[in-house]
């Protein structure tokens, strides 16, 4: 049975709360702007990674959290058949995989010497920090049909699951974080080992065993996500919670790492519940000394978007008010790569509720903050014009999916200094067929095809200026995922040397207007043609325009 693991929701306009500026980490940062960054950014702004969708094995199912260890990638989810990339469900290479696999990053390959089956859906896989264990968690009762009750451990040397390892948690586990000895783990349990526990608990790496010091209370919701603060001192906590230890903490909130208790969190980016309506965190993730945080809203204009904070004491750093729900967050090189259903990121002056609306389901933006938001404040929201970061040029498109029945597309994302891989549901990826898994890589390891966009170029149009033999040639830009600027020739007849070569930047949101003279054309009549290139090289041309002379 596919259990659900998180409530479909949609976003519409509502009006705006009042909002409060709290405390903000200190942070200089110039005036943010349109998308910048790409793969090849200008001087100062990070790189991301192409948008050409690399091979990877496929899933038959739904692909819920994956973490990468050097590069290898475990993935855990509800599925139950891997099969090569390029192939249909029910390929002859097609192979068993139940819950759970792994796959080399660099190649995409299957893994297959690690084969086990969850007997249930997998929610959360983490690694230790000497990425020697990973630990998944989840609804599952048996692992390869030993006991191992919603939470197991795995040796990545050996891919054997550890047999020693095997706590028995009363209920779901959703959200998971480890020192080399010390498993903490949430989500909506009651009891762990016999004990009782409230939704956090944490055991020993050795055997499962309670660590009975450590009994946080997530006191009246789920926990979906936890992150090891620098210094392995703190537990940052994320979920749709409202308390933790009996005092008001909503949505994320830290504790002590040995005795659980309430520490230090300065920062309140998930607006307090109001009545059926709240946000919730739904992701973590470390780098540096920050936190990143993706949240998810139900209700008009709540919370959807993605924050940073101090991992020390939550001191905010910023906070994205992109509406459209966030379910994975993974920081590299400067960039925060994000899987979202994003329509509408006003906040960071970029792409705007579109008319038909636009889901964009992957986003790359700075990790460090550059302007101040740049639309009202979302519902019942503790902060305006607060630090935002600016979103980078990276406009992969992945397709909806069916299989959950939520229609999103990615739920997760990892990778490695040269790699970005995405997992979730969905069946297509820059309209090719790519079941579930996706990989994405820097500029140097990419083959660095995708090119600027041939439907969006359409043929330009040729006046001739009265009095004047000057043919002016108007057209409007077009726009290419992973390249800001494009370079674009205009050419006349059959000719293949360009009259001029102009530079412009575009984006999926805005397709600027542009236009040429042509002063001093021959006799006769003459067309136009628009050749468009990209900084790889990848080059399209428009339909010939009407002849004119």
């Amino acid at each position: 049975m596919r259990a659900l693991l998180r409530q479909r929701r949609t976003s519409v306009r509502a009006g705006m709360a009042a909002a409060v500026t709290l405390g903000l980490a200190g942070a200089s940062f110039v005036s943010a702007g349109p998308a910048a960054g790409d793969t090849a950014p200008p001087t100062g702004t990070p790189p991301t990674v192409s948008a050409d969708p690399l091979p990877t094995w496929q899933v038959n199912g739904v692909v819920w959290s994956m973490v990468t260890v050097g590069n290898t990638v475990y993935a855990t989810g509800s599925f139950t058949k891997a099969r090569p990339p390029g192939t249909a469900p029910g390929n002859a290479k097609e192979v068993t995989r139940n819950n759970i696999l792994a796959f080399d990053l660099t190649t995409g390959n299957l893994v297959t010497s690690f084969n086990h089956s969850l007997n249930g859906q997998g929610l959360r896989v983490a690694a230790s920090p000497d990425g020697k264990r990973v630990y998944v968690g989840g609804e599952f009762t048996t692992v390869d049909g030993k006991a191992h009750s919603r939470l197991a451990a795995f040796d990545t040397a050996t891919g054997k699951l550890v047999d020693a390892f095997a706590p028995r948690v009363s209920n779901v586990v959703r959200g998971i974080a480890a020192t080399n000895s010390t498993v903490y783990f949430g989500g909506n349990f009651f009891n762990v080992n016999g004990k009782s526990r409230t939704r956090l608990a944490a055991v020993k790496a050795t055997n499962g065993a309670n660590i009975d010091t450590w009994r946080p209370t997530a006191d009246d919701n789920e926990v979906h996500a936890l992150a090891i603060a620098p210094g392995e001192q703190r537990v940052i906590i994320g979920g749709r919670f409202q308390k933790i230890n009996g005092a008001q903490r909503v949505g994320v909130g830290a504790v002590n790492a040995t005795n659980g208790a309430s520490v230090t969190w300065n920062s309140r980016p998930i607006p307090t519940k109001s009545g059926t309506r709240y946000s919730y965190v739904t992701d973590l993730f470390v780098d540096g000394d920050t936190v990143y945080g993706a949240a998810d809203g139900e209700g008009g204009h709540w919370f959807d978007g993605r924050f940073a904070a101090k991992a020390a004491n939550g001191d905010l750093v910023w906070l994205d008010n992109c509406y459209g729900a966030t379910y994975g967050v993974y920081a590299k090189d400067k960039a925060l790569y994000s899987v979202s259903h994003a329509h509408d990121c006003s906040s960071l002056g970029a792409f705007p509720e579109q008319k038909p609306r636009i889901w964009q389901r992957a986003l790359a933006e700075t990790t460090y903050p550059t302007g101040t938001d740049k639309a009202p404040p979302g519902a019942n929201s503790n902060y305006r014009n607060q630090p935002v970061p600016t979103l980078l040029h990276w406009f992969p498109r992945l397709a909806q999916g069916t299989y959950t029945k939520q229609y999103q597309a990615a739920w997760t994302v990892t990778g490695n200094g040269d790699y970005v891989a995405m997992g979730g549901e969905f069946p297509k990826v820059n309209g090719k067929a790519q079941q579930g898994l996706v990989r994405f890589a820097l500029k140097a390891k990419a083959p660095n095809k995708t090119g600027p966009s041939a439907p969006d170029l359409k043929a330009p149009t040729a006046a001739k200026q009265l009095a004047s033999r000057r043919i002016q040639i108007s057209w409007k830009a077009t726009w290419d995922m992973d390249n800001e600027s494009l370079t674009y020739e205009v050419l006349r007849d059959n000719e293949t040397t360009p009259l001029t070569t102009l530079k412009k930047n575009s984006s999926f949101w805005v397709l600027p207007s542009m236009s040429f003279i042509d002063e001093n054309p021959p006799a006769g009549k003459h067309t136009y043609r628009i050749r468009v290139s990209d900084p790889s090289g990848n080059r399209i041309s428009s339909p010939a325009s009407p002849a004119v002379g």
